[in-house]
């Protein structure tokens, strides 16, 4: 049995390795804003294979590990299709004799997971359509950078339940904060899917109205209504999310001072409002950026494991 440490869904990691890494995306962000060289994985080569095209994701990670001296080889559909050109454990063979570390973005997580088990080196999901850990680390460094600890507080989602809703639900428990989540009928979160037999009911709460979901948040965040791979339900989507945009008056039915984050692209007018999102609650352009910091952390770790003992960040 593989004893090599994969990244697939946020629930791979304990509590105390996230209180690391959040540390060391701090150490290594303030690296970068100070230009302090920082080539921990030099001579390390990175795979990104890209099933689910992305922005973000492809400059977050490829720069990132320029950052810290590795090298990056860069797969699209048309370069491997995971499973119909060839099995995915011969892909997986053949691709982890060669490099360091792969990152995939793809649509089924047992896609990911069957690379994961045949491959020689770590595997870091990218997105799958079932979780988007990389997402939520980046998301819940942000909140510390700009309110402090987060164990305690509320999150509260408004709108599908997808891979960011599973996700955010695994770190609720995990990470002991409280999650509000509200959901048209018929795209609710499956919290089974995301914690199976260990959902506790104490760390997430559902409600019916978005506005009462956003009661007391210290934080609301969303998504597009219609995620990639699901184009076809888009009209569909439209008619049933209708209520579900977050706007200023949902967002004054939260904290004062509550943030609003978004994991990009937004579409303006649908799933927010555009004072919302550019307003002063957003932190949304922070949190894009720190998806390539807590990536940094995360490739390190894997790769070479904890650098020294950085400080716990605030809180």
């Amino acid at each position: 049995m593989s004893t090599i440490k994969h990244y697939l869904q946020f629930s791979d990691f304990s509590a105390e390795e996230y209180t690391y890494l959040l540390a060391r995306a701090a150490q290594l962000k303030q690296m970068f804003k100070q230009y302090t060289n920082h080539k921990t994985l030099s001579d390390h080569t990175l795979a990104m294979i890209f099933e689910k095209a992305s922005t973000r994701t492809r400059v977050s990670f490829e720069a990132g590990m320029y950052q810290l001296g590795g090298s990056v080889v860069h797969l699209t559909t048309t370069d491997s299709q995971l499973g119909r050109s060839e099995p995915i454990e011969d892909s997986a063979r053949v691709i982890s004799r060669m490099v360091d570390l792969v990152m995939i973005r793809t649509y089924e997580q047992t896609k990911l997971e069957k690379f994961a088990e045949f491959s020689r080196v770590p595997v870091i999901n990218g997105l799958t359509n079932e979780f988007h850990p990389c997402q939520i680390l980046a998301d819940i460094f942000t909140f510390i950078e700009n309110r402090g600890s987060i164990k305690g507080k509320t999150v509260a989602w408004i709108g599908d339940g997808n891979n960011m809703a599973n996700t955010w639900l695994q770190a609720a428990q995990l990470l002991d904060f409280k999650l509000h989540i509200s959901a048209p009928n018929g795209y609710e979160l499956d919290e089974k899917l995301a914690l199976g037999a260990k959902a506790d009911p104490a760390h997430f709460q559902t409600f019916e109205s978005p506005q009462e979901a956003c009661i007391g948040a210290h934080l609301v965040t969303t998504d597009v209504w219609t995620s990639m791979g699901y184009e076809e339900e888009n009209a569909k989507r439209m008619k049933a999310f209708a209520n579900w945009k977050v706007d200023a008056a949902m967002m004054a039915q939260a904290q004062a001072d509550a943030l609003f984050m978004h994991c990009l692209p937004a579409h303006r007018g649908e799933e927010v409002d555009a004072d919302v999102i550019d307003g002063p609650q957003s932190v949304v352009w922070d949190e894009a950026e720190n998806r390539m910091h807590v990536q940094k952390a995360l490739m390190e770790y894997l790769l070479i494991g904890k650098q020294g003992s950085p400080a716990t960040l605030v809180g």
